[in-house]
């Protein structure tokens, strides 16, 4: 079923009747594609705010359900690993159904399971409700993007920027958002707002998308098609040497990432004697630096060999994570946490272009799926490695040993440069 620009029209039309100029459907704020592509990329921004708040909330989390640091790293690895494991399906779902479907789906389970974090009395229903928040976030990030680009074409670069945007946003959003709960009303009110904008969102997809609903084929033939299809995409990128390389080094960058995303707060908190409100403003620093650098990464891995920009980068962030692991001084601490948001965020632009770079022409949908798949799945074990390692040493040697997984994704990277 297409899902084109043919069926995603502006609304407005002039006096005599006529559609509008392409030029002018293609509206960032105004019409119908303004529209829709503000409301995916606020659902995106609040997806972002409600999961990642989740960091900054940890301490006080672990105090009121009585759980230590491993267990809380489990239930950020239910969350991150099921959102991983989504990414494939969703991407093949995507072209089966409409846009709409997948969209309202994804956000009305996001909303569940952040109503179940809030309300959570319990570890395992917290953990319960991380596993519902994770399933629903991994529907809704690739029928999202597909949306945006079935609205625009002549601005589809503008409109993508808005859109992925909005997911850093959320990320700096959710600091604030946790601070003012905790100063406020307790960790849980956090969730109130983020699950009043999800809410809103799908009411405003709802009426506001052209499309209809479709359910998914559940047959024995619709499952046997997409195991078959799961197997032969895995098969093709596990016979290519350098796309194995390039996953684990992948890999090994977001167990990094999942890591620092998932116990900053706590890490500075714990090691550095930070108050909550300068351990969050730490954690903020990673996507607001991250917002800044990317466009800048990916213009230099246009311009010079991406391999060696997301080797660089790589070195940057580890050195950087060094510098703060042995920093003594508020000062210190605080340049260090934002020169490793800026080598961590500079990555992922160039080694998704590297990705992309390796990916068959008739097969890039699926096979970036499946990546995102292997590489976000591998990386959400993370924060369950940081839970054990500290609840048995400390943060600092949890975080001391994120160092060799960046150093080790930076040689894999160089040397499949210099293969090339």
């Amino acid at each position: 079923m297409s899902r084109g620009r043919a069926d995603e029209t502006n609304a407005s039309e002039s006096d005599s009747g006529e559609s509008a100029p392409e030029s002018t459907d293609e509206r960032l704020l105004t019409g119908y594609s303004g529209r829709l592509l503000l409301a995916v990329s606020l659902g995106w921004a609040a997806i972002q705010s409600g999961r990642l708040a989740l960091s900054p909330l940890l301490p006080a989390v672990m105090a009121d359900l009585a759980i230590a640091d491993f267990r809380a790293g489990v239930a950020l690895t239910t969350l991150w690993g099921l959102y991983a494991l989504g990414q494939y399906p969703s991407g093949r779902l995507s072209d089966g159904l409409t846009r709409k479907s997948l969209l309202v789906a994804g956000l009305a389970l996001v909303i569940v399971g952040f109503g179940a974090l809030a309300s959570a009395p319990t570890y395992p229903f917290f953990l319960l409700g991380a596993a519902v928040v994770g399933l629903g976030a991994g529907l809704y990030p690739t029928p999202a993007r597909a949306l945006v680009s079935d609205l625009f074409v002549e601005r589809r670069g503008q409109a993508f920027g808005l859109h992925t945007a909005s997911g850093d946003v959320g990320g700096a959003a959710a600091a604030g958002l946790a601070v003012a709960a905790l100063a406020v009303a307790g960790w849980r009110a956090a969730y109130l707002p983020v699950v009043a904008v999800l809410a809103g969102v799908a009411v405003a997809l709802h009426i506001w998308g052209r499309e209809g609903y479709t359910r998914p084929a559940v047959d024995r033939g619709a499952v046997a098609d997409g195991l078959a299809d799961a197997r032969a995409t895995a098969s093709r990128l596990w016979a290519n040497s350098r796309m194995r390389w390039l996953l684990l080094a992948y890999a090994l960058f977001a167990f990094t990432w999942q890591s620092a995303t998932g116990f900053l707060p706590t890490f500075l908190r714990d090691a550095k004697a930070f108050p909550p409100e300068l351990a969050s403003g730490g954690f903020a620093a990673l996507f607001v630096v991250g917002a800044l650098v990317k466009p800048i990464s990916g213009s230099l891995g246009d311009r010079f060999a991406r391999a060696g920009v997301a080797a660089s980068a790589l070195v940057l962030a580890a050195a950087a994570l060094a510098g703060l692991l042995v920093a003594t001084s508020t000062p210190a601490v605080v340049v260090a946490v934002i020169v490793f948001a800026g080598g961590l965020m500079a990555y992922p632009p160039v080694m998704q272009a590297l990705l992309m770079d390796t990916f068959p022409d008739g097969s890039m949908g699926g096979d970036l799926g499946a990546t995102r798949t292997v590489y976000l799945g591998l990386g959400s074990l993370g924060p369950s490695y940081v839970g054990f390692v500290a609840g048995r040493a400390s943060y600092t040697a949890a975080f001391a040993g994120l160092l060799g997984c960046l150093l080790v994704s930076a040689a894999i990277v160089v040397g499949l440069a210099r293969t090339e």
